[in-house]
């Protein structure tokens, strides 16, 4: 995959309306990824805003993220340690324990890390648990999910993702910097 462009947008469709926009910074051999997000659901309205350091494996090294909606104002910051372990807002956070990747439901931008970290070749299949953070109340839980190298669509990489727990199944389409095009029913790559 090629260097990474300094900036994406992405347009919410299907399960909600909004956008996302993301900025990309790298420093001394680490990733950042700043990014806001905006969304109308169900007729609530809410915005996060969320930066990821990375290491240069893609693999997440911390987030902080910050949501408001009619509820208020919330705020958690995930860490992964070199052992792997996390901590969410300094509390040991067990259940996390095999994730690498941080997933946030109100982001399209964040289905890069698995993609990039993982480097499947076509046919190639990997477990990616992920630390999932629902938005906006920012609630931190563990998901399962799974991603399928499918044959690519001339420039484009494709994906089969699946996610058990939301019984959810798609086939996602990446660019040549291996950021999501196309996620049916959650976003489209506008910028």
């Amino acid at each position: 995959m090629s260097d990474l462009p300094s900036m994406a947008a992405w347009r919410h469709r299907g399960a909600r309306v909004g956008f996302e926009v993301l900025f990309v910074r790298r420093d001394d051999g680490c990733i950042r990824l700043e990014g806001y997000s905006t969304g109308v659901e169900e007729g609530e309205a809410w915005g996060i805003r969320y930066a990821l350091d990375l290491d240069e494996r893609w693999a997440t090294r911390s987030a902080q993220v910050v949501g408001h909606s009619a509820a208020g104002r919330h705020e958690v910051r995930l860490e992964r340690d070199d052992s792997g372990v996390w901590r969410v807002d300094g509390r040991a956070a067990s259940q996390l324990g095999g994730c690498v990747d941080v997933d946030l439901e109100a982001s399209a931008g964040t289905n890069a890390l698995p993609i990039h970290r993982l480097g499947l070749s076509v046919g190639g299949r990997a477990d990616a648990p992920a630390a999932y953070v629902r938005g906006p109340a920012l609630r931190v839980e563990r998901l399962e999910q799974t991603y399928e190298r499918l044959p690519d669509d001339g420039e484009r990489a494709r994906y089969e993702y699946v996610a058990p727990a939301f019984d959810f199944r798609a086939v996602l389409t990446y660019d040549r910097f291996g950021l999501v095009l196309d996620y049916p029913g959650i976003a489209i790559r506008v910028a």
